[in-house]
C-alpha cells in the first residue's frame, strides 16, 4: 500500500477502494492556511507529499505548533464528530499534495454501510490514540 493510503491500512480492501473513489487530489502551496481553529470541519485529507503543521491559538502569543504531519498521515478528524469544528489550525510547511475527502459524503457512506463506518471509525480512533500518546510523551519530556 502506498504511503498516501496508509490511513486505510486497517480497512478491508473493498472499503478502501470505496473510500478512494470518494477522494480527489488537491495541492497546497507552502505557507497556505488549510484551515483555522474553530472553523467548519467539512473535509479531511490524506497527505501524499509535503508537510503540514497543526497549531493551537494561545492568547497573547503566536499560534503554537503541536504536531507536524507528513506523507500518509491523516489531516483532520473533526469532520467526524459534532459540532464539526476544527480543534486546531493547519498550515502547509512545504508544498503539499493530498487526497481530499468530503466529510458529509464519507459520513453518509458510513451511515449507509455500518461495516464501513465501524472500520473507518476504528482506524481514526487508532490514529487519535497514537497522537495522544505522542503528545503525552512530548509533555513528559518537557
Amino acid at each position: 500500500m502506498t504511503a498516501a493510503t496508509r490511513l486505510l491500512r486497517g480497512v478491508p480492501p473493498e472499503y478502501r477502494d470505496r473510500m478512494m473513489e470518494m477522494a480527489h487530489e488537491v495541492a497546497f502551496d507552502q505557507d497556505t492556511r488549510i484551515f483555522e481553529e474553530d472553523g467548519t470541519a467539512d473535509r479531511f485529507w490524506v497527505l501524499r507529499s509535503g508537510a503540514v503543521t497543526l497549531d493551537l491559538n494561545v492568547p497573547g502569543r503566536r499560534p503554537v505548533t503541536v504536531e507536524t504531519l507528513g506523507p500518509g498521515d491523516l489531516l483532520g478528524w473533526s469532520w467526524m464528530f459534532p459540532p464539526y469544528q476544527w480543534d486546531f489550525g493547519a498550515e502547509a510547511l512545504s508544498p503539499v499534495r493530498a487526497y481530499e475527502f468530503d466529510g458529509a459524503d464519507v459520513r453518509a457512506a458510513c451511515d449507509a454501510d455500518p461495516a464501513l463506518g465501524y472500520a473507518l471509525t476504528r482506524v481514526v480512533a487508532e490514529i487519535l490514540a497514537h497522537r495522544l500518546e505522542a503528545a503525552r510523551t512530548r509533555l513528559f519530556n518537557l
